[in-house]
């Protein structure tokens, strides 16, 4: 049996090919797609060069790992560059932004969904 056809007999799991992981718009300069299951998602975002994402929290913790590029997070009082292969976990409720420089960006994002 085949891995897509073991995912879709298993009620519990849900299988998405990469043709359904469609991009949409986000932010400007920003695109992703989003997986969720009732408690958790996770997000791929292809980030333009010189795009933000302004300053804001969330009630979940968010851990993002970066594929390719440069990601800077403002963190309270500074600023953090993560780059390819490296992670930053947030918080629950800490306000941070998030911006690009000269470089594209692939990064993926996974936090907890609210109740």
């Amino acid at each position: 049996m085949k891995d897509e056809e073991i995912m879709k007999n298993n009620k519990k799991s849900k299988y998405y090919p990469k043709e359904s992981l469609l991009l949409r718009d986000d932010v400007e300069g920003a695109k992703m797609w989003v997986v969720a299951l009732e408690k958790t998602m996770l997000t791929y975002f292809e980030i333009e060069p010189n795009s933000r994402f302004d300053i804001h929290s969330q009630d979940s913790e968010q851990i993002t790992m970066v594929l390719e590029g440069e990601l800077f997070f403002e963190m309270e009082d500074n600023t953090i560059c993560i780059k390819e292969g490296e992670v930053i976990a947030i918080p629950s409720n800490a306000k941070h932004g998030a911006y690009t420089k000269e470089k594209c960006v692939k990064a993926v994002l996974r936090n907890l969904k609210k109740d």
